[in-house]
């Protein structure tokens, strides 16, 4: 499959960097917990601007989810959910409903192609159980997201900031992983219980019935948990994301350019960092595990997909759209009608001998329409 996805997609095939002789690899971060490395081993961890070392043959648990060859066969995404995967796809296709109706998407077919063939990509070699539909939205901000049920939705200023096809698949992966392991209705569902719990203190407490009223308003806020994870899901989804990239033929060495890259931005500029790391930042505990897992879990390989010539194309045509549509929006705000004050119509004395007088009166305006009334005598023929 993936030679017929190279061969279909024009992909210049990037040898990996010979792998180095072997050196002691740091214990393996448990990613499932969202602990973070010790100072000492982000001190121990490989330098991101090398290709990381990697194992010919990892220990890892066959059927683990350490074990890249169970994708799709592995239990991920269980835990306590209220939402049956046909609710959770229900919620998904409501809420992405409210986002169509607010956002502009990009109507470009091949760039909408393009972008749902490297995320259909990515959905095969992972561990999802929904159909993903997959659109990008015109918008300048560095940011994608996944509602549950599979409904994705990519920035444009995410592709045009992404230097590879290997960077725009990780961040796409992460989301990805986000919806395999249903990270939304699992987050909403841990506030439902801890919400569920308050009811009996209501009732008894001061506040009696009003208590219950209050926690039902509170309902109201818990569709904003759906793109608000825990850290512990943050790190799950990072560990999840690297091996669907992996698992598609990219280099997951991308992934953590591509933090860097955020990192050196947020140090040059502080408070630049692109809102798709607001709320997760690439902080170095992330790279460090991100780094590890590489080291530890992902098989060595010859050859990774680093980037396409169809990548650059459809980023070369996706400005070009950009540029006209902003073109077109400067133009049309030139030709809309505006509103101006009486005084603004009137038309400049050129007569310095007389005096420029503004009386107020509507008929000075020499722009505004009059009414003339017709005479008698000229409706006879």
């Amino acid at each position: 499959m993936l030679g017929v996805y190279l061969s279909m997609s024009g992909a210049f095939r990037i040898a990996a960097t010979p792998q180095a002789p072997q050196q002691p690899i740091p214990p393996p971060v448990d990613f499932r917990s969202g602990k973070q490395p010790s100072d000492q081993s982000k001190q121990d961890a490989p330098k991101a601007s090398q290709p990381i070392p990697q194992e010919e043959h990892p220990d890892v648990k066959e059927g683990s989810k350490a074990d890249v060859d169970a994708i799709g066969n592995r239990q991920v995404g269980k835990g306590v959910n209220f939402y049956s995967i046909e609710r959770e796809i229900a919620l998904g296709k409501s809420l992405a409903q409210q986002v169509e109706r607010s956002s502009k998407l990009v109507d470009d077919p091949v760039v909408s192609e393009y972008v749902n063939r490297v995320g259909q990509n990515l959905v095969r070699n992972s561990d999802a159980k929904v159909p993903f539909t997959i659109k990008v939205i015109d918008s300048d901000v560095v940011n994608a997201f996944a509602l549950p049920g599979g409904f994705f939705y990519v920035n444009s200023g995410l592709i045009l900031r992404a230097d590879s096809e290997a960077e725009l698949a990780g961040v796409m992966a992460h989301e990805i992983a986000h919806v395999a392991a249903r990270h939304g209705t699992r987050d909403a569902t841990k506030g439902q219980i801890a919400q569920l719990a308050m009811i009996p203190i209501m009732m008894l407490g001061p506040a009696g019935w009003a208590g219950y009223g209050i926690y039902e308003g509170m309902q109201f806020a818990i569709p904003l948990s759906f793109l608000q994870f825990s850290r512990e899901h943050e790190y799950e989804a990072d560990y999840l994301g690297l091996q669907y990239m992996y698992k598609a033929g990219y280099d997951p060495n991308a992934f953590v350019t591509f933090f860097e890259k955020i990192e050196a931005e947020e140090k040059r500029q502080p408070g630049t960092v692109p809102k798709i790391f607001s709320t997760h930042p690439p902080t170095p505990e992330r790279v460090a595990a991100i780094q590890k897992e590489i080291g530890n879990v992902l098989p060595a390989r010859e050859e990774y997909i680093v980037t396409t010539s169809e990548f650059d194309a459809v980023k070369a045509r996706l400005r070009r759209v950009e540029d006209r549509n902003k073109l077109q929006g400067d133009k049309n705000a030139k030709d809309k009608p505006t509103l101006r004050t009486r005084t603004e119509g009137q038309r400049p004395n050129t007569d310095s001998s007389k005096p420029t007088t503004q009386t107020g009166d509507p008929s000075d305006d020499p722009d505004r329409p009059t009414l003339k009334k017709r005479t008698e005598d000229s409706t006879n023929p």
